[in-house]
């Protein structure tokens, strides 16, 4: 009999938010695939929960996707989890399920938390539709990346590190009208979790007042969006 492969939610900061169902599966399941495999440890040691880990990040050679395919045809019950969240939002999620649905394998989604749906979720837009962009690029590409992004009249989603969020809003408003406005949530989840509003210059100026350490998620309100 094949194994089943599940793609397990895990907490973006805060540890209470893993669901019930999450701690189930990594408690039953024969291994644990992960990004990184110290990352996980810790997760597991705090639930004490204790299994085989292997490593999958963004530049695993087909060789180990292909070993995690061959322990599931022989019966074992795999979990797959990021780094934080959901998995297949930036990370090797989704090749790796591509891969296990080729061979004809079960592939169960344990749904959980989320930074994207998180930051959707308090952002007060209308969010009927969003263009999502991930992460801006380091250099190359980064002009593009927010020329692509002024063209947009949705809501728009991405995220940025603590060491270029400010070069980030100045570009917001290089690109952008002085009066749109947008949310952003620095370390969701987490002791110093802190959200901003306002337009583009108010934001950068409340960032700049208070910190600019973590993680950043961004969204811009819909062009049409006004303030009543």
């Amino acid at each position: 009999m094949l194994g089943k492969l599940y793609i397990v939610a895990t907490p973006i900061g805060n540890l209470q938010d893993i669901t019930l169902r999450a701690l189930a599966i990594l408690r039953e399941v024969d291994i644990i695939v992960c990004e990184d495999t110290r990352v996980t440890s810790k997760l597991l040691s705090h639930f004490d929960i204790k299994k085989k880990l292997k490593s999958v990040h963004q530049h695993s050679k087909d060789k180990k996707m292909l070993e995690i395919v061959s322990d599931l045809k022989h019966g074992l019950n795999v979990a797959y989890v990021s780094d934080a969240g959901t998995p297949g939002v930036n990370d090797p999620g989704n090749a790796l399920v591509s891969l296990v649905e080729k061979n004809n394998i079960t592939v169960v989604p344990i749904p959980g938390v989320s930074a994207l749906t998180t930051i959707i979720s308090i952002s007060g837009f209308p969010m009927e539709n969003f263009y999502y962009l991930g992460f801006v690029p380091h250099k190359k590409g980064r002009l593009t990346f927010f020329d692509k992004l002024a063209k947009r009249d949705e809501a728009i989603v991405f995220f940025e590190s603590t060491h270029r969020i400010l070069k980030a809003l100045n570009s917001l408003i290089d690109v952008l009208d002085e009066n749109r406005q947008v949310c952003i949530g620095r370390e969701l989840t987490k002791l110093h979790e802190t959200v901003y509003r306002g337009n583009i210059q108010e934001v950068k100026k409340q960032i700049e007042e208070d910190s600019i350490k973590g993680e950043f998620v961004i969204v811009i309100a819909p062009k049409k969006f006004k303030i009543n």
